[in-house]
């Protein structure tokens, strides 16, 4: 019995260990196109937003639910203020804008705006395009190494 336990565990463990091997090969992968598209956005002309401005942004742009100061604080866990300081930069950018709740004046509703659209879009387009470059790499780096072995 004792036996036939280590040697499930034994085969459990050889089956873990590929995919661990394989999350920890596309967690890289997506650390470069991460990379890739930062280095991309600073380069180029145009907004250069801190992490925080950036996970602002991206949370107000991919998520459909009205957002508010108050409810952003606590889905990104960080203060109040310091989500009006990155909704400062965002509205000197035009990349989103504040405006009070008619429904409830003591709240502030966060506004997408057309120029925050076509930011979002800027920024899926280098994702993509290092998202290819990554996986054309990927693809060709096996045919290299089995040339070498040749």
């Amino acid at each position: 019995m004792a036996q036939s336990k280590a040697t499930s565990i034994r085969t459990a463990a050889t089956k873990v260990a590929p995919a661990k091997a394989q999350a920890a090969s596309t967690a890289d992968e997506l650390v470069s196109v991460l990379r890739d598209t930062i280095v991309s956005l600073v380069r180029r002309d145009g907004p250069d937003l801190s992490s925080r401005q950036l996970a602002v942004f991206l949370t107000c742009y991919l998520q459909e639910e009205g957002h508010t100061v108050r409810g952003l604080a606590a889905e990104l866990n960080v203060s109040k203020p310091a989500i009006t300081r990155a909704l400062d930069r965002l509205g000197e950018l035009d990349l989103a804008r504040r405006k009070v709740d008619p429904l409830d004046r003591r709240s502030v509703l966060v506004q997408r705006t057309l120029k925050g659209a076509a930011y979002l879009k800027e920024i899926r387009s280098i994702m993509g395009e290092a998202g290819a470059a990554k996986k054309v790499e990927k693809e060709v780096r096996p045919v290299r190494a089995g040339r070498r072995a040749a």
